[in-house]
């Protein structure tokens, strides 16, 4: 295509990317916009993938963030399908596979890659996916018919969610975690103790502190076998280990990279030209250095991004929320739990939520079937309102300790 004229250049094609776009032209910038992104479709939402569209609940249409009209009407050209392969800061230009983009200012929104198992231990075998964007999922698709069966490795949310849904479809499935416990990285033992009770109840096979030795197969994966000598036998394996962000693009070109494209705390990168955000960019927190993974911080970040290409110089404040669906139970997390030293339990109808505490200042919340205490949790913690453990023990209605 050659080189095409300057303005903002957008490298990505997730939600991030499209929070950028939309908000520069909500805030009224008219210079031009160019989003580039690697998949052959527009943005689109990530979570439903593992849920309601694998579960064939969700279409593909309703899936897209903008529909194509909306791209059109406001001048934001869409280059999908077009692979970025390097940045020349000094011309201020990209390079891709299909020619050279000049800008003004560069977005990277280029997320993350799930982390694969060695081909040494059969990682590379047809019939073992990871769950991260359309092609994977529609890859994965056609396995999912009853009576086939799954061996999910990882007790993360991702693999939860996938054990989920298969046994929703009728699949036989059984769940690794190398861990002492599912959720052993993200959550208290409480919370995943009802997690673990809810996928048992609904006769997924969990197996914890057993590490994978080897998936077993030639042409395609047939089992697992595990650490303690066991084989499960499996007619397909999705992976829910991680994921890595991608910042080669921006190590290439010569720009920090720590847990991620490392930004300050106006969501810039070394180069005063380039910007980062989603689950790609880590940027301060707390005295630290912070990435997060979630719909929420890509959508806030993507919009502190585009106000502050406008020279708006807001700094990046971060108001952590998650969701989880699996089985008819939806998990709402707020805030970070890190460092917590006591969880406080309570007990709802048809619900538990688990409130983090250091010391007394509360710092997380679960929430399952329990929105009530989700948006009350989320409130006290987005106010850094003061709240003792004691309160939210004997308190019985949550909303008052928010007047």
């Amino acid at each position: 295509m050659g080189q095409e004229g300057a303005g903002i250049v957008v490298v990505g094609g997730g939600q991030a990317a499209a929070s950028i776009a939309a908000k520069l032209r909500g805030l009224g910038y008219v210079g031009a916009v160019t989003v580039i992104g690697a998949e052959p479709v527009p943005p689109y939402q990530r979570p439903p993938l593992s849920k309601g569209y694998l579960l064939g609940e969700m279409p593909l249409d309703r899936l897209t963030l903008r529909g194509d009209d909306w791209w059109a009407a406001n001048g934001v050209a869409l280059r999908m399908g077009t692979r970025v392969t390097g940045i020349d800061r000094a011309a201020k230009t990209v390079q891709t596979e299909a020619g050279v983009i000049g800008y003004e200012q560069l977005a990277l929104c280029t997320g993350a890659s799930p982390r694969r198992l060695p081909a040494t231990i059969g990682g590379d075998l047809p019939g073992v996916f990871t769950v991260r964007n359309l092609a994977d999922v529609d890859a994965m698709a056609p396995e999912f018919r009853p009576g086939r069966r799954l061996v999910v490795i990882g007790g993360g949310y991702i693999g939860l969610e996938a054990a989920a849904v298969a046994r929703k479809l009728g699949l036989t499935v059984t769940l690794v975690e190398a861990a002492a416990r599912i959720l052993g990285r993200v959550a208290c033992t409480e919370t995943a103790d009802a997690i673990r009770a809810l996928h048992r109840a609904h006769g997924v096979e969990i197996i914890e502190g057993t590490g994978l030795k080897r998936l077993t197969g030639d042409s395609h994966v047939t089992g697992a076998e595990l650490t303690d000598g066991r084989l499960i036998p499996a007619d397909f394996v999705i992976t829910g280990i991680g994921v890595t962000p991608d910042a080669a693009l921006a190590q290439a070109a010569g720009l920090t990279v720590a847990n991620g494209i490392a930004v300050d705390e106006y969501c810039r990168t070394a180069d005063p030209a380039i910007w980062a955000a989603g689950d790609c960019a880590s940027f301060p927190h707390a005295g630290e250095r912070l990435r997060l993974e979630s719909v929420g911080n890509a959508i806030d970040m993507g919009e502190t991004v585009a106000a502050n290409m406008l020279g708006t110089n807001r700094p990046y404040l971060a108001k952590p929320w998650f969701w989880s669906d699996q089985f008819d139970a939806k998990l709402q997390i707020a805030g970070l739990n890190t460092g917590y030293d006591r969880v406080v339990a309570r007990h709802a109808e048809g619900g538990l939520s688990n409130w983090y505490f250091r010391g007394d200042r509360l710092l997380a919340v679960d929430a399952l079937n329990d929105p009530r205490a989700f948006m009350v949790g989320k409130r006290l913690i987005e106010g850094a309102r003061p709240v003792t453990p004691a309160q939210i023990e004997t308190t019985p209605d949550l909303k008052v300790l928010l007047k």
